[in-house]
């Protein structure tokens, strides 16, 4: 078995030297990030469907296009990979991955089924590699700036939680049908920053929820909910879900505290305001998250490469990746047995079986 330490010394002579995995939307997102970072090369690039792996390859200037991700984890070239392929794929690329020694940088979820997360977890801390989740809201300013107000005491103790995440509109409804749910897809990103910004571990989930769409419903899903959410450092929040707001991406968050408050906004594209006799008005917000998020995705991958380069912890663990899924299983009880839910209830329970 190749271990870490080994990894490493092999980075330090030149580049880390990166393979993705999975050449879609996300994918190239982050091989445009890692073409602009000196310190890393995308060496290979792998994807189910061959030809999405070689025109990602050529419009990257990467020098290898396979389809089968093993030759990714086989290629001693590759120092780490980034894995973007669909979520039912994660565990099983993981485990490969670590057990080859190679850093990982993963995109949520690691998987749906806890027990399959502890495996994961498991072979990469007994294999020695570096494993990131790619929960890319802690790499943007504006919730960063959340945290440090709420960590070095600007607003005092840390009373209350609002989050507001609203989507300009549903995902195709094939997306949907592997995607978890609402709790599992979309509100994972918001149960990880409340434990982000408040800095504490949530105790106890009560949900409800509704639906707006018929078809989304059908395939037992929602698209509207509302969160509750009780802290171990006695704060309470609240999470705001829905999958549709006509006006753009609405990306909130406020929390309240005993000398303060701190709370941010959406991004603009720009700052302008129009002033008239019956109305000032600007512009709508960005309306999608690649747009809203692109800088906090460039600052994720240049954090992977860092802690490969410098031999230094990842800054989103994968306990971060697997609280988050805890979170989702407490809401769905909570929502189908009508009642709080305890999160030891999961973590200790068979609910996710």
């Amino acid at each position: 078995m190749v271990y870490a330490t080994d990894i490493g010394m092999m980075a330090t002579r030149g580049k880390v030297r990166l393979g993705i995995i999975g050449a879609g939307r996300i994918g190239q997102v982050h091989c445009l990030a890692l073409s602009r970072n000196p310190k890393a090369e995308v060496v290979i690039v792998a994807d189910f469907f061959v030809k999405a792996a070689e025109a990602c390859a050529q419009k990257f200037g990467i020098p290898s296009a396979v389809q089968d991700w093993k030759d990714v984890i086989r290629n001693p070239a590759v120092d780490g990979v980034i894995i973007c392929s669909p979520s039912d794929t994660h565990h099983e690329i993981i485990l490969g991955a670590a057990k080859a020694g190679k850093h990982i940088f993963c995109e949520k979820p690691i998987d749906y089924n806890l027990k399959r997360i502890d495996e994961a977890l498991a072979t990469v801390a007994q294999s020695g590699v570096k494993f990131q989740l790619g929960f890319q809201r802690r790499f943007d300013a504006n919730f960063q700036r959340v945290r440090q107000a709420v960590q070095g005491g600007e607003i005092g103790e840390p009373f209350m939680l609002n989050i507001k995440s609203f989507d300009p509109a549903p995902p195709p409804l094939a997306y949907l049908k592997q995607s978890g749910g609402l709790f599992f897809d979309m509100m994972t990103h918001d149960f990880d920053m409340a434990r982000f910004v408040v800095g504490s571990e949530i105790t106890e989930v009560t949900a409800t929820a509704t639906s707006f769409d018929k078809e989304i419903a059908a395939i037992g899903d929602i698209t509207t909910a509302i969160v509750s959410l009780k802290f171990e450092n006695g704060a309470i929040g609240v999470i705001q879900c829905c999958r549709k707001a006509v006006y753009g991406y609405d990306q909130r968050l406020e929390v309240l505290g005993s000398e303060g408050a701190v709370d941010i906004n959406n991004n603009y594209p720009n700052t302008a305001t129009i002033s008239g006799a019956n109305n000032i008005r600007r512009d709508l917000p960005l309306n999608f998250f690649m747009d809203r998020y692109k800088q906090a995705y460039e600052d994720e991958m240049i954090s992977f490469v860092d802690c490969i380069a410098n031999d230094t912890p990842p800054v989103v663990t994968g306990m971060d990746g697997k609280i988050p899924v805890v979170l989702a299983f407490a809401a769905t009880k909570s929502l189908k047995e009508n009642r709080a839910v305890k999160v030891n209830e999961i973590l200790f329970g068979k609910t996710h079986m």
